[in-house]
């Protein structure tokens, strides 16, 4: 079974999360996607609730294709939450050069800790390739319309 694992932040999930996420679909028999839970950082969604929207927009596309889904949350280094899971592929998305070379730099310190796990990397389409959930939470923090990023189930829930 070819298990991929596409860990992120996902506060709030954006049209590019998804972009990258169908286009996994056709690669993995399962995909768990892995919510970054970190004590530092206060999301704008509890946990719960990106996990909801997750299993709302994903699930209908990853049924379509046959691929199981999991939405979980993780704290612990990736390639230990690839170990756990039994995932052996890590999906990453990449939007430009710069998240190239901090990805690859991660790819390979994860390879070089289990090199039972793969890493692909798939570059974001290029009508979402600018998004992010950083900009998307400044623009929500400062009252804009963050409706071209994201999907309309997160924006019912920005709401």
């Amino acid at each position: 079974m070819r298990v991929g694992l596409y860990p992120g932040s996902f506060d709030p999930i954006t049209k590019g999360h998804i972009d990258i996420i169908q286009r996994s679909l056709g690669m993995v028999d399962k995909l768990i996607i892995a919510i970054g839970i970190s004590a530092t950082k206060t999301p704008v969604f509890t946990f719960e609730q990106r996990q909801a929207m997750l299993e709302a927009e994903i699930g209908p596309l990853a049924k379509a294709k046959g691929v199981q889904i999991q939405v979980i949350s993780f704290k612990d280094l990736l390639v230990n939450v690839a170990a756990e899971t039994g995932a052996n592929l890590i999906i990453r998305g990449l939007r430009n050069a710069s998240d190239y070379e901090y990805e690859a730099q991660m790819s390979a310190m994860n390879r070089s800790m289990s090199s039972d796990i793969e890493t692909v990397f798939l570059q974001a389409s290029p009508e979402v390739g600018f998004v992010s959930s950083t900009l998307v939470r400044q623009i929500m923090a400062m009252g804009g319309d963050v409706s071209a990023f994201v999907p309309q189930s997160v924006l019912k829930q920005i709401k």
